[in-house]
Order: C-alpha cells, then structure tokens, then sequence
C-alpha cells in the first residue's frame, strides 16, 4: 500500500475526474492524500490549459511534486494541459505516466501495476481522438474523497469555439453522459452520505443534445431523488432557457445560485470573442431568471481582462454591465494568448501595465457587489455546509464562518445559524 498525492488543478470537471482517481486507487488498497507537503509514496496530478498562467502553474507543481518524490515514487500526468505536451518535455519534466483529455478511466489500474512493480518506464496513453465521433468515458465515484461536495461530471466537450479559448480543441466536441447513469451515481454518492450534488461539465448546458434531450429534463429526473442540496457548474448564458429555468424552480433542492460567465460587458468585445449575445441580452436574462427563481438568486460570473481591441470606453461598459446584472461573487482574470486560437493573431494588443490597472479596477468593483450581496443576508438564518475548519457555504454559496463553536461541529453536515456580520464577502454567523 502506498501513499498517493491526488493533485488536481483546474475546473469543476477536474475537481470529478481527480475524484474518480482516488477512488479507483482506494479501491486498489492506496491511501489518498491531496496536501502537497506530505510524505506521499506516487502522485498524479490533473492539469489544466485555460490560460497560459495555468501552464506555468502545471510545470510548476510537476516540478515541486517530482522533487518530493526523488525519483523514488511514479509520477503520472493527465488532464487538458498534457494533452499537448510534447512527449521528450514529459519525460524531461520527470513524468512517468502521460495521458490526457482521454484514458482517465485506466490511469489508476496502471498506476497500481507500475507501484507494485516498481515500474519508472516513460508511458505514453495519448491517442488522437476524433473530434465528429467522442464517446462518454465512463468513470464514476462512489463518494467524495478530497472534498466535502459530490461533484458529478454529466458532460464534456465543447464546439462554441469563442475566439480566445483553446479547450475545445483538446476537450473534442461535445458529448453527454446517460440519464440513467447519472441518477445511479447521484443515488450511490447520497447512500454514501454526499449533502451536496454539484453538475459539472466542459459545457454544461448542451448536456443531452446528442441524443435528443436536454439539462432540463436531467434536472427533471434528479429533482425525484432525495437530495438535500443540488448545484449547477458554470452555465453558459445562451443556454439558461425557460425550460431549465422552469425546471430549477420546481426542484426543491436546487441552490439558489448560478454561475454565468460573462467575459466582457462590451458588445463589440463580445462580438469579437464570438461570445453569441449582447451586454443587454445577458442583463436581461439575469434579471429574467431572478424573477423565476427568486430576488435572492446569487449569479455569479468570470470577467476577462485586456482582450485584443479592448479600448477604456469598451472596459468602462464592462464595468457597467457588471453593476447592471447586479452580480454578487465575480472571478476577474487577465486575457492570455493560445496559440491555435483565433483570437492570438488578432491586433491592437493591450498592454500587461493596462491589464493590470483595469484589474484592479474590475478587481475592486467585484469586492463591492459581493460585500453588497452577502451584506442581505445579515440578520437572517442561513444554512451551511460545513467543509473544514467551522467554515462553509450557504445554499447561495456564500462563504460563512461560524464566530462561536457549537457544542459539536461535525465536517460534511448542514447547521442553521444566523448571520451577524459580513466581513470582505464572508458571513458571520452564531447559533
């Protein structure tokens, strides 16, 4: 039995994927560790290729993590940023294992077999997928590992190609999981003790159009099972239909929350990201779902900095657009070129110094609309989901720390207690 690292970097369906790692590996009779600092005996290490920075992360922890194991442990790699490595830079980075978007599904199988047979070779598990023919690999999870929430991937892929992104090219086309397959997972997590079920996917709201179905109808059937708490991954605004929104009103255990990411607030900027509406179309559907799912809906969103062409004026609409859709919590980054996008070879670059003051601008608006949104719920009994330390989230997923301990605080467990203050975004709260 070995100590294994599970180290996931990146999005919500990362977050799964790593999940399913370790508990294949547990199954193999390892035990799973995710602290970075601990004795482990193997790792692996689920990248991500969403900007640049992200690459520069990944090399990073390869490097930190192959230094750890001294060349006595096997290291292996997967994930959107070592679909593309080269494979002479994987083997120089120290890799021992190499897969990418695809083949999750064996990594822990072979890593169990290179462990107990003291196996360094250099293996490579990328094959070239075909983008037209992506077919769902089956993985799955009996519970959480390395986190309290059950994230449970329901999709993968992406054929939206915006200008800037390059995800679609190593996540292939879209392709969705089976209904039934869902609701046997989501079943065996709750069994399991799971509080909160959260959907995730590359895009998230084409689930079901490859076989005629639909993430309403999806929501439809899991509104049926006993599940305390039900969340939504990112959303991509043009999908948040009537159907979905109808469908999220009547299922109960739906948290009041959505994540849609707007990128830019500037409709020239969004036409050039090939983003599909316009600032007023997304205020609107903003203002369309509070009045189906309640006043106290929390949307949340992703704004990118600095894309090509972005002038003060275009920013300047950014930031008003951001105060129009009234938005509470808002992840603010910098564009990052990648090469094979569209959007690399576009001119009139702006400059990092400019960047970087605009984020800092949109940086500061953001502390002031999530201080504006959690500062509601001051006075007022909120759930909580405790995850580690007296610290949670509530059904809108809003950070709450808890100023008094209670007779037993138990991780993985929902208390009501009231929120007295709200300090940088985060809820105070007292039995």
């Amino acid at each position: 039995m070995s100590l294994i690292l599970v180290h996931v970097l990146g999005c919500r369906s990362s977050l799964y994927e790593g999940e399913f790692i370790a508990n294949e590996l547990i199954l193999h009779g390892h035990e799973i560790t995710d602290d970075i600092k601990s004795n482990f005996n193997a790792a692996v290490i689920v990248t991500c290729s969403v900007t640049s920075e992200a690459d520069k992360k990944c090399r990073q922890i390869i490097r930190r993590v192959k230094r750890s194991l001294n060349d006595k442990g096997v290291l292996a790699v997967c994930g959107c940023w070592s679909e593309k490595i080269d494979p002479v830079q994987a083997q120089e980075l120290g890799i021992n294992i190499l897969t990418g978007s695809r083949h999750k599904n064996i990594l822990p199988g072979i890593l169990d077999g290179y462990i107990k047979n003291d196996c360094k070779k250099f293996l490579d598990l990328r094959t070239e997928f075909n983008n037209n023919n992506h077919e769902w690999e089956e993985l799955k999870i009996s519970k959480p590992v390395i986190h309290s929430r059950a994230f449970i991937k329901i999709q993968d892929g992406c054929d939206h190609f915006c200008t800037y992104c390059i995800i679609p090219f190593l996540r292939g086309r879209p392709v969705s999981r089976p209904v039934n397959n869902v609701i046997e997972e989501v079943k065996q997590v709750i069994s399991n003790g799971a509080q909160e079920i959260i959907l995730t996917g590359i895009h998230l709201g084409l689930y079901g159009r490859d076989f005629g179905g639909s993430l309403a109808d999806l929501i439809n059937a899991l509104s049926k099972l006993n599940i305390k708490r039900l969340r939504m991954g990112s959303l991509e605004p043009f999908c948040l239909d009537e159907n979905l929104l109808s469908a999220l009103k009547n299922c109960e255990s739906f948290c009041r929350h959505l994540h849609l990411p707007l990128q830019s607030g500037d409709d020239e900027i969004l036409k050039s990201m090939r983003r599909g509406y316009t600032s007023c179309e997304f205020i609107k559907l903003c203002d369309r779902a509070r009045d189906i799912l309640g006043d106290e809906l929390h949307i949340s969103s992703d704004i990118m900095i600095g894309f090509p062409g972005e002038t003060e004026k275009n920013f300047n609409n950014t930031l008003q657009t951001m105060r129009d859709s009234n938005f509470g919590r808002v992840h603010i980054f910098p564009y990052s070129e990648r090469a094979g996008t569209l959007a690399v070879n576009f001119s009139d670059k702006v400059s990092e110094q400019i960047k970087s003051i605009r984020k800092n601008q949109a940086l500061e608006l953001g502390r002031e609309l999530l201080n504006n949104y959690a500062s509601k719920f001051i006075g007022h009994d909120v759930k909580i989901l405790i995850e580690n330390n007296s610290k949670g989230y509530t059904e809108n997923y809003i950070e709450a720390v808890i100023l008094k301990e209670l007779n037993k605080i138990n991780k993985n467990e929902i208390y009501t207690l009231k929120a007295v203050n709200m300090r940088e975004g985060v809820l105070e709260c007292v039995q």
